[in-house]
């Protein structure tokens, strides 16, 4: 059944990777009287401060934030724990006659918060091991194909060499005997964006690229190797979530090898990647309306531009 959707009348600032959401969130909060809660996977996890670029103390202290630091790296923090804790916010800042605005790059966040969000059955790590098992024998290609047999509609939205959407489709539907795409459907149907809030920061592309070398460079720069360690010290592992942040399983690698140049190329190829994503999700989206950016424009003018769009 599909959840209440108390998002739907809040305002979002998202974007991929390194676009530069957080100097606009901050002016945008403070012209709309707004607190911001976090839209970011990563930055619910204490201690991984550097490489989910998380806003600093200062920056939190200038307006309020909600859902940063609210698990340790290895717990998985689940996106169904994720929106019982972002309605509950949204419902506090309400009564306190404040805006509510997300700030972050998590699609799936977005749209679970737009839409709602059906995920099927709970997690069967047996039966998924098995499953796992399976493609180490028959690959991506073999799994797909059984795909395409048991549930053709969502075979035509999984791409072949996405192991982990293909690995969950098959487990769900041998779990419970029907197709993960029947659990989904109701939630496919969007909104028009002129009735949404939701605003996408967008820039040329080798712009774009050219910020997430230079993001990567910093992170390294303020100390990304040493909270890395720090964080799987004493034999700690990240959890199955947290060790999916961009950035981290390649520090991890290097910390093993120590191949320094191969950790920072397969990092930057690796973010640029997941920003080409980001991209596609927020395309996919008929609640977005993008914000195109080019240079160093000032955040006052790009808060300003985005609260002079029409909304209905």
């Amino acid at each position: 059944m599909k959840a209440s959707l108390p998002a739907q009348n809040c305002w979002f600032l998202t974007g991929a990777t390194a676009v530069g959401k957080s100097q606009v969130g901050l002016v945008l909060a403070r012209k709309l009287g707004a607190e911001i809660i976090s839209l970011d996977s990563m930055a619910i996890y204490r201690g991984m401060d550097i490489g989910t670029a998380k806003p600093t103390a200062e920056q939190q202290a200038q307006v309020p934030h909600h859902l940063i630091d609210v698990a340790d790296p290895q717990e998985d923090y689940s996106i169904d724990r994720y929106l019982e804790a972002a309605h509950a916010k949204i419902a506090e800042i309400g009564d306190r006659g404040r805006q509510v605005l997300f700030v972050g790059g998590t699609p799936l966040y977005l749209k679970a918060l737009l839409r709602g969000l059906s995920s099927g059955p709970p997690a069967n790590w047996e039966l998924r091991a098995e499953i796992e098992a399976e493609v180490a024998e028959v690959g991506n290609q073999g799994l797909y194909q059984r795909l395409e047999l048991l549930d053709p509609v969502a075979a035509s939205q999984i791409h072949p060499h996405d192991t982990r959407r293909l690995i969950r489709a098959v487990e769900v539907f041998r779990a419970t005997g029907e197709p993960i795409s029947h659990h989904q459907l109701q939630f496919e149907e969007g909104q028009v964006a002129e009735d949404c809030r939701v605003f996408v920061l967008r820039r040329p592309r080798e712009e774009q690229h050219e910020r997430i070398n230079l993001r990567v460079d910093s992170m390294i720069e303020r100390g990304l190797i040493e909270e890395v360690r720090q964080l799987t010290s004493d034999g700690k592992k990240l959890g199955r979530t947290a060790s999916q942040a961009v950035g981290y399983r390649e520090v991890i690698s290097y910390l093993s090898d120590g191949d320094r140049e191969t950790m920072l190329a397969n990092m930057k190829t690796r973010t640029r990647r997941f920003a080409k994503r980001q991209g596609t999700w927020f395309r996919s989206l008929s609640e977005c309306r993008f914000v195109d950016l080019e240079g160093e424009t000032a955040p006052e003018a790009i808060a300003d531009q985005i609260i002079a769009l029409p909304t209905d």
